[in-house]
């Protein structure tokens, strides 16, 4: 069974299996030094047209870390939204590892505006108070929604005026290009973006992420910081070769178009639900719906949910690269089911209520407490005037019995 909860729940596009195992029949120099990693970074450097440094880790977290920590002093300190991954879910890595601040503004439907940036500069040159150095955003962000590359452009053009750095937490990097029908020279290196952290692993890889620098000035020691972060991985090939295909391929492009066209069907068919709210306008795979509190114990018996708003009741969905429609169809269905029951549930219970005699009001208290029917001796005859398909559903109300009781 597929899932919804996240796109870290899939498995791996087969094709990347298959450039894992290639590079498993042969000894190849260890930590970086192979042939599989020096191919994979000239794909990078072909892909965004500029001469980057590339630098692989296990995981998003640590391109994160490693990257910022890389081109910070422990005085200076890192802008992001409020509701960023390194500052919602890295445990601190950064502030730990790096010993650097993080500043936090307020999301705008989970992204990060200039104006927001701008109190902090009020801090520069201040011996009293941490310096801004990087404005970090999420391509797409938390929130689902995706950066336009006029912004982006804006907010790389606002850190450089004010001697900043511009930093791209790119864990679905390549749904946020499809969104835009765009590429990564245009989103990335056109805008003048200086470190990205370039995300694989929720798009059909294993394992691996990549740090991606545009600034040959702020890298120059990223390999040490590296090593001191337990990220130069001896056995690197395994890493660096699932991106030769993956980039060489298109695989990124092929696994991100189905995941957002997926996302975009799920939005679909759930705006056919009258009681289910779509709350953020997703361009890439990731939705987050309102939906009645009363699905969430039969949605979560066979899909498990990640509620973000406990208040709102407010769920996240996300699709995967190998999401297939039937996924989908199924999900719906189920949904489906759930509504008809309860909406069943509330027939019977309204049919509960009714008198089957003179169609009004009853008062029955059954599902609360004793109800006032318990203790009453109803005639026989008084009975036999209830239809027959609403015997045994509903009580008499007292104005019918105390009637034909004369």
């Amino acid at each position: 069974m597929k899932m919804f909860l996240s796109d870290n729940n899939s498995g791996v596009h087969p094709r990347i299996i298959e450039a894992v195992n290639n590079c498993n029949f042969e000894h190849e120099s260890s930590y970086g030094e192979d042939r599989y990693t020096k191919r994979a970074k000239e794909l990078f450097r072909e892909v965004f047209q500029k001469d980057v440094d590339v630098y692989f880790v296990t995981n998003g977290t640590a391109a994160n870390v490693v990257g910022l920590s890389g081109i910070l002093n422990p005085f200076e300190a890192v802008i992001c939204a409020d509701t960023a991954h390194i500052n919602v879910d890295e445990c601190g890595a950064l502030e730990r590892f790096g010993g650097n601040k993080i500043l936090c503004v307020p999301n705008r439907r989970g992204k990060l505006e200039i104006h927001d940036v701008k109190k902090y500069l009020n801090s520069i040159e201040d011996e009293h108070q941490v310096q801004p150095k990087v404005i970090s955003i999420s391509q797409i962000t938390e929130l689902g929604t995706v950066y336009s590359l006029e912004e982006i452009k804006e907010l790389a053009d606002f850190a450089h005026a004010n001697d900043m750095f511009l930093h791209v937490d790119g864990a679905r990097i390549s749904n946020g290009v499809v969104a835009l029908d765009s590429s990564f020279k245009e989103m990335i290196t056109d805008t003048g973006v200086d470190l990205l952290s370039f995300g694989g692993t929720k798009n059909g890889m294993m394992i691996g992420e990549a740090i991606v620098s545009f600034n040959k000035e702020i890298s120059k020691n990223f390999k040490y910081i590296r090593k001191q972060g337990m990220q130069l991985i001896s056995k690197m090939r395994f890493v660096s070769a699932q991106f030769i295909p993956y980039l060489e391929e298109e695989i990124w492009k092929e696994n991100a178009i189905n995941s957002n066209n997926k996302a975009r069907f799920i939005k679909e068919e759930l705006e056919k639900f009258s009681q289910v709210e779509i709350i953020n306008e997703s361009l890439g795979n990731i939705l987050f719906v309102k939906i009645p509190r009363s699905w969430n114990e039969p949605l979560q018996r066979k899909y498990p949910l990640y509620v973000t708003d406990e208040r709102e009741n407010i769920i996240r969905i996300v699709t995967s690269f190998d999401t297939t429609e039937e996924d989908v169809r199924d999900f719906i269905d189920y949904i489906g089911e759930i509504r008809q029951s309860e909406t069943s549930f509330h027939r019977i219970i309204a049919e509960q209520g009714i008198c089957p005699i003179c169609g009004k009001r009853n008062n029955c208290q059954r599902n609360e407490e004793e109800c006032w029917c318990y203790n009453m001796e109803i005639p026989k005859y008084i009975l036999e005037l209830v239809p027959e398909d609403k015997k045994g559903k509903a009580c008499i109300c007292k104005a019918c019995i105390e009637k034909y009781s004369k």
